[in-house]
């Protein structure tokens, strides 16, 4: 099984993709919930309760959206 990790611009992790022999794919979050799969052979993706989301390969997406929930922002000083 081959992973591939999405990092952000200051190299913090944000999610893995992983590879079967198949080419099947599972998005992963930073925390390895995982959020969606992706098939080749019907070029679909579909979110973790197998709803189809979209044709062609957008795992990268529901990773980000997956993670935009644990992002922190600084506190601003006003």
């Amino acid at each position: 099984m081959q992973t591939e990790t999405l990092t952000d611009a200051q190299f913090n992790v944000i999610g893995y993709i992983e590879t079967d022999a198949s080419g099947k794919q599972t998005a992963k979050t930073a925390r390895y919930v995982t959020v969606g799969y992706y098939c080749p052979r019907n070029n679909w993706t579909v979110d973790r309760h197998f709803c189809r989301v979209s044709s062609g390969n957008t795992l990268a997406c529901l990773i980000l959206d997956s993670s935009a929930a644990f992002v922190t922002y600084p506190k601003r000083n006003y």
